[in-house]
């Protein structure tokens, strides 16, 4: 009896250790997994999650449903969707998550920010996508020859119109070919004014006053980006007086005549980003500065289900200047990939949904259709869903395009944007805004 009793429990160990073997459990926590697929992705089964914090907070929603519809396909992978707070930049939320240990597997960064945590994150040079990716896609995240950001998105900006508004200003078919000039600009918010609405509504935020509007003056000094390179060194130098700029001096006089128009002239700051889409989407106003990531809020409020395309900022009154007839646009968000706290497992499975992103039919329709994004991939020939994509894309096409600032401090949309917020709202005249535009760069290390 004690014999059969020492036999059965040496077969109930050998039973356990040959379960234990089969499980392939070699690995602690929920992220264990050492059989890897071809694309990287975990076979074992077992559970792995990872998360992304979203920088692009209007399309937080189709974010969370994009992670349902991957883990639909990749039943062992939690995706986790983290928003951004409002009013924070990409890279002061990522800096606090790092600081407190617990940064999540994947970044979504604006494009000057990548560089910043570059001894942090993944090289992603091997990825297939890069191969794929547009002209210069990865030009601005690559640093001694390795790439280190995924290319989100392709998006502009400038003044969005409700064609259906505009139609009934010029008493036909509006066409956007013929606004050229400041003087083009005014004349057509004199005729929006004249059927009883309003021509214009300025978004008073700080990123959209400072990442986007200022900015127009940097990019449109020169069309060669090599030379607005020059020009961004002189600020820092502290060697260009900008008070003598022609584009700078052009932009804010465009921008004073904004504000003459501006729905909330009596109170220039108390506005808020979802009134730009309600008023605009109803018709209220007939145009908005703004970009195309505004369609889906935009969508929402138009009932009549209109068209919309983009207007360039123009500089002057001559046609020809750089910037009067073209739209800033270029490869904005980038996502990156920790590697200091999430595991092998994790990054592979991140690898996994940026591949997903690009090359799998769902993460394509997730892009184009459900966050009325611009790839930045060849490869996804799907058209834009929405007229502002459309817009822009048409703008590329025909070589109207002025490259966006995707390099700019961290903190300049804060720093600037609150001057430009003063400017705004008449609490500092346009040398008090030149002086602080100077002192700023000059403070850049």
């Amino acid at each position: 009896m004690k014999r059969l009793n020492w036999l059965s429990m040496t077969a109930m160990v050998v039973l356990m250790a040959l379960v234990v073997s089969a499980c392939g459990g070699n690995g602690g926590g929920n992220n264990a997994g050492t059989s890897n697929s071809s694309d990287g992705a975990s076979t074992s089964g077992e559970a792995i999650k990872i998360s992304l914090l979203n920088s692009k907070g209007e399309i937080q929603t189709q974010l969370e449903e994009a992670a349902k519809t991957f883990q639909e396909d990749n039943p062992n992978i939690t995706l986790e969707i983290m928003a951004a707070p409002a009013g924070t930049s990409p890279f002061e939320r990522a800096s606090t998550l790092y600081a407190s240990g617990n940064p999540p597997t994947m970044m979504m960064l604006d494009t000057g920010d990548v560089e910043k945590f570059k001894d942090r994150i993944l090289d992603l040079s091997g990825e297939k996508w890069n191969a794929d990716a547009v002209e210069n896609a990865t030009k601005l995240t690559t640093f001694d020859g390795k790439n280190y950001g995924f290319p989100l998105a392709i998006e502009g900006y400038g003044f969005i119109y409700n064609k259906a508004v505009l139609d009934e200003a010029v008493g036909g078919s509006f066409d956007p070919s013929t606004i050229k000039t400041r003087d083009d600009l005014e004349n057509l918010f004199k005729q929006i004014e004249a059927t009883g609405k309003k021509a214009l509504i300025i978004s008073p935020m700080d990123w959209s006053l400072g990442a986007h509007f200022l900015p127009l003056a940097y990019a449109g000094q020169d069309r060669d980006m090599a030379e607005v390179d020059k020009f961004i060194d002189s600020l820092k130098a502290g060697t260009e007086d900008l008070s003598g700029n022609a584009v700078l001096n052009g932009l804010l006089d465009t921008f004073d005549m904004m504000k003459n128009y501006n729905i909330d002239k009596k109170s220039p700051l108390a506005g808020v980003y979802e009134r730009g889409p309600e008023v605009l989407g109803k018709g209220e106003v007939g145009i908005w500065f703004q970009g195309n990531w505004a369609w889906p809020q935009i969508h929402d409020f138009d009932t009549a289900n209109g068209e919309y395309g983009f207007l360039p900022v123009p500089i002057s009154n001559n046609p020809d200047d750089f910037g009067n007839q073209e739209i800033s646009s270029a490869v904005s968000k980038r996502i990156i990939l920790d590697k200091e706290k999430s595991t092998p497992e994790q990054q592979e499975a991140a690898k996994k949904f940026l591949n997903w992103l690009v090359y799998e039919e769902k993460g394509q329709d997730f892009l184009v259709n459900q966050a009325s994004i611009i790839p930045a991939f060849k490869n996804i020939t799907l058209p834009a869903a929405d007229p502002l994509g459309q817009s822009i894309q048409y703008y590329i096409a025909e070589g109207k395009s002025q490259e966006s600032m995707s390099t700019l401090p961290a903190d300049h949309w804060a720093k600037l944007g609150a001057s430009m917020q003063k400017y705004l709202g008449d609490a500092g005249d346009r040398a008090t805004l030149i002086k602080e535009i100077e002192e700023y760069w000059t403070s850049v290390k």
